[in-house]
């Protein structure tokens, strides 16, 4: 069984190039624009990290235990197989 979302109309005022790229944008992902804006508002508010994301970011925050990385590798780290092999340089 669906659950019905309630929804009310509303409106507002947006400068003509931010309205013109989220007509681009909607087009562009095949979406209204109001499911555009729907979608954006909900992901942008209630996007919350998960437990490893929060943990890796107070971990950069701190700068303790950061490895070097080179940019050039990235491919290494993208494409690992899972394994608990680290990539250094």
């Amino acid at each position: 069984m669906a659950t019905t979302i309630k929804r009310k109309a509303t409106s507002f005022r947006l400068p003509n190039y931010l309205l013109e790229g989220l007509k681009t944008e909607a087009k562009r992902q095949n979406r209204s624009v109001n499911n555009l804006v729907e979608f954006v508002l909900s992901t942008s508010l209630f996007r919350e990290p998960n437990a490893e994301t929060l943990a890796a970011m107070k971990e950069c925050k701190s700068g303790v235990e950061l490895e070097d990385f080179d940019p050039n590798e990235l491919d290494k780290y993208i494409y690992a197989e899972n394994t608990e092999e680290v990539h250094t340089v």
